[in-house]
């Protein structure tokens, strides 16, 4: 078994990324409902293929990175925000997410960013150990931003210099 490959996500990779977008879904990590059908596109203009790196393991699409700006303001031009980052249950464990966030960290780099942000919620041990190995701190917390599943969740902003 070899390593996680990651490239950018294409348009024929839109039906694929949904499915795994939907059964990665859970209020460990989501602050939106769970879908139901009809499923809305997963790609659309405020979120086109170019903005996604997607892992492929063992030939099989297993995990989806979303990078983007934060804001639309030039002052943060130099800022890029991961908005997304999703990976298969069993495919978990594996260096996929890792992966993909070293993956993000070049791309950023790449488009001239400065810094990487992120947010993720509180109550999300695992997302949040991942994020502090690949070198984020905690910049913020928003305490009981968020009620799910009947429990008030802090909102925890992340970054890292590039």
């Amino acid at each position: 078994m070899s390593g996680p490959s990651i490239r950018f996500a294409r348009s024929q990779d839109e039906a694929l990324l949904g499915r795994l977008d939907r059964d990665t879904w859970s209020t460990l990590s989501a602050v939106h409902p769970r879908e139901e059908p009809p499923y809305r596109p997963f790609f659309d203009e405020a979120r086109p293929p170019r903005d996604h790196l997607v892992a492929e393991l063992d030939g099989r699409l297993v995990g989806y990175l979303r990078l983007g700006f934060p804001t639309s303001l030039a002052a943060n031009a130099h800022v890029r925000q991961i908005r997304g980052l999703a990976v298969a249950a069993d495919a978990r464990g594996r260096g996929v997410g890792r992966a993909l966030l070293d993956a993000a960290v070049e791309e950023a780099r790449r488009q001239g960013a400065r810094r990487l942000t992120l947010r993720v919620l509180g109550h999300n041990a695992p997302a949040r150990a991942l994020y502090e190995s690949a070198g984020f701190v905690i910049e913020g917390i928003q305490p009981g931003e968020f009620y799910l599943d009947g429990e008030y969740v802090d909102d925890v902003l992340m970054g890292r210099s590039l």
